[in-house]
């Protein structure tokens, strides 16, 4: 019978991975990891799991304190050389794929929002909006309470773009005239 796919051996999956990051534009974490790795429907999750931590242990991947993946000078130079044996199929979905994953990531790197306590029922929330020129917007407001914080950070980070046209729209129109 036959399997679904073009990608079975651990080999193989261990090009996939390869592949895919030495192509991704910021560290990821697992998951992220997983869904790019996961482009052919022959590649097994267990197969594909196993493979992850063999690359690590044999320092081709590095992962950090922080549970997020790059991948070593020794991987980008294996994994560069095993590369063309990909099927050009399996190598436009990573791309495919890739290519969303470095827009997320992009946008992640571009938008910053951290809250500070600084005493007992005070902090700040700095928010940022960068592009590849610099600074865009850069704020820091005082708020009651780190719940509030976070939720405003939550807020700002999903739509960044919101808050700065709101504050340009406020700068840019003419104050009223008081009667």
């Amino acid at each position: 019978m036959s399997h679904p796919g073009f990608v079975h051996e651990s080999l193989d999956v261990k090009v996939v991975i390869l592949y895919n990051m030495a192509r991704v534009t910021a560290p990821i974490d697992f998951d992220t990891l997983t869904d790019l790795a996961l482009c052919d429907p022959g590649i097994d999750f267990f197969l594909y799991a196993q493979a992850v931590e063999q690359l690590v242990d044999s320092g081709h991947l590095s992962r950090g304190d922080d549970g997020l993946y790059t991948i070593t000078d020794k991987g980008r130079a294996n994994g560069g050389i095993l590369e063309g044996d990909l099927s050009p199929v399996v190598r436009d979905r990573c791309d495919k794929a890739l290519a969303r994953v470095n827009a997320a990531l992009r946008r992640s790197a571009q938008v910053t929002a951290q809250v500070l306590e600084d005493a007992p029922g005070r902090c700040h929330v700095e928010l940022g909006l960068s592009d590849n020129a610099g600074p865009l917007l850069e704020l820091r407001l005082t708020v009651p309470d780190p719940r509030r914080g976070q939720e405003m950070a939550r807020r700002f980070q999903k739509r960044p773009e919101d808050v700065l046209n709101a504050i340009l729209a406020c700068l840019a129109r003419e104050p009223r005239k008081e009667k």
